[in-house]
């Protein structure tokens, strides 16, 4: 059975089993780590369930850590508080703890515990402990999602909340406390929990170890992501990241559908439950001020790809000004033309940057941190995004902005010739020259050339991409083309439909009564015009 199909499939059995059900010859953990800072004061938490029906909770925390090291600090503590004998069953909603080890800490330890790109692994010592843990057990790895109602995940979030309440009794970074072993109800009594008045904006679980996101680039390059073997098959979920059946893309056209994380659309059986979750999923009402998991991306085939004058008007949104300073791209909206006419497709995606963003930026394009907790990285989407612009020409307004953003982010997953397979148009520069010395931005053009939606809010990736496109046809030479001669089909004769609706035109302006009635005007005006009875004459 195909991954997409084993991963909905699934997905639909867990929402009717009850998650925290007792499973025979089975414990099963559900953990987590939260920190209010990150770095900052941190918590994790894990609770255990084991085979008997029995429960057990876990807390504990850190006066200044980091939200991986909690997460990781959260499994170690299920595998050493849990008996040895059953299964465990570990659920996390950190994929830098169930894909570090399940995939990424074996290629660790053949180069020393470096990255692959020769850097030290970050939080060496926990995952080394982790790891050490699982070599005697049999531990199977899953990630649910986190924030999204799933009994486990808040239970265990409740207990990651109160480890951060309790790390501010502990000294020292990192100076865990001895576990504190309690039933619910002892939980309960013990202190209040925090999640019903903690909002997901206040919860940090979903930014990771580095500010600027660079540790868990390093640790999804352990996967080879050069531009002849990088698969979005093989597209990692990050800390952040939503299942097949959420985070399921729509093309434009539905022939072209695609998965964000990859996945086979060949199998009829996949393609069946796909529409069903899509159908169930509620509309994306265009709020991106707050967390709205609702959104599906627009990550449609490259089914035009190469094709002859194939133009993409293209607008990026980023964190801030500066990808050197590890600003990074958290909204991508293409709209596709070939011969200057539209086709109908549109690429349209947001992006976790793994960091925060300061105010000014949020009051300028509108997205939210809390918005963006639930998208895919740039290594899930960055293979489709490549697949669709190789080879095209890419217009943006002051495009080297976007470039420069957008070479940034494909170099961080191994993709290095992308400026290069590309030709760029900046409109920014024809503005500039069409129009010296005047006000040439965006929403200027739009003014001066009555063109596009004039009433903007914020500046969406997506709508700019639109708008820049109307502005690009009016800059050079005005509209699309007349429909009548969008399709030519040529006759047996070797003439197109075009030149046979020219000749029949031809035919009817030839009209002989109308000819001598021309004629018989000229004459009538030649006797007080001389020189329109010359012409008459010659």
């Amino acid at each position: 059975m195909p991954d997409n199909v084993m991963s909905l499939a699934s997905a639909a059995t867990c929402a009717t089993i009850n998650p925290l059900a007792a499973k025979p010859d089975t414990t099963v953990a559900y953990t987590d780590g939260a920190c209010k800072g990150n770095p900052g004061a941190g918590g994790w938490g894990a609770h255990l369930i084991f085979s008997d029906g029995q429960t057990q909770d876990l807390y504990g925390g850190a006066p200044d850590t980091t939200n991986n090291r909690m997460e990781l600090m959260g499994a170690i503590q299920a595998l050493t508080h849990s008996p040895h004998e059953p299964t465990l069953e570990i659920w996390t909603d950190s994929s830098y703890v169930q894909k570090g080890i399940t995939e990424w800490v074996a290629n660790w330890k053949k180069r020393g515990w470096k990255t692959a790109s020769n850097k030290p692994v970050a939080n060496q010592d926990l995952w080394q402990q982790l790891d050490a843990l699982c070599q005697t057990r049999k531990v199977e790895w899953h990630w649910v999602k986190g924030h999204a109602g799933h009994a486990g995940n808040e239970k265990a979030d409740e207990l990651a909340n109160l480890g951060v309440t309790s790390s501010s009794k502990t000294k020292g970074k990192d100076a865990f406390p001895k576990s504190t072993v309690l039933t619910t109800s002892e939980v309960k009594k013990k202190e209040p929990l925090m999640t019903n008045n903690t909002s997901q904006a206040d919860h940090s679980d979903w930014l990771l170890d580095d500010p600027l996101g660079l540790n868990v680039m390093d640790e999804g390059s352990d996967q080879s992501f050069s531009t002849q073997a990088l698969d979005t098959n093989t597209a990692h979920q990050s800390d952040v990241s939503a299942p097949h059946s959420i985070n399921a893309s729509y093309a434009s056209n539905s022939s072209h559908r695609t998965s964000v994380l990859g996945g086979s659309t060949s199998d009829s059986t996949a393609l069946e439950i796909q529409d069903s979750v899509e159908k169930s999923l509620p509309k994306f009402d265009g709020d991106t001020s707050r967390a709205n998991p609702h959104f599906r991306p627009l990550l449609p085939q490259p089914i035009n790809r190469h094709a002859a004058n194939r133009q993409l008007i293209m607008d990026t949104e980023t964190t801030g000004l500066d990808p050197l300073k590890g600003d990074r791209v958290i909204e991508v909206g293409i709209v596709e033309m070939i011969g200057r006419k539209f086709t109908g497709e549109k690429l349209h995606v947001y992006i976790n940057p793994q960091r925060g963003m300061d105010e000014v930026v949020i009051r300028i394009h509108g997205i939210s941190e809390a918005f963006l907790t639930d998208k895919p990285t740039f290594d899930q989407v960055a293979q489709s995004l490549y697949d669709f612009m190789d080879g095209a020409e890419i217009i943006a307004h002051n495009a080297s902005f976007d470039m420069n953003f957008l070479s940034m982010e494909f170099e961080r997953v191994g993709i290095t010739d992308f400026a290069e397979r590309v030709q760029v148009t900046d409109s920014l520069v024809m503005a500039k020259q069409q129009y010296p010395g005047q006000k040439n931005t965006l929403d200027a053009l739009v003014r001066r050339l009555e063109v596009g939606k004039q009433d903007r809010t914020f500046h969406g990736a997506l709508l700019d991409s639109e708008i820049l496109a109307e502005v690009y046809l009016a800059m050079t030479g005005g509209q699309v083309t007349l429909a009548i001669e969008d399709d030519i089909q040529t006759t047996e004769g070797g003439q197109s439909s075009n030149s046979h609706f020219a000749n029949l035109a031809a035919l009817l302006v030839e009209s002989i009564a109308d000819d001598s009635g021309n004629k018989d005007w000229f004459t009538s005006l030649s006797s007080s015009y001389p020189e329109i009875k010359n012409v008459i004459s010659q």
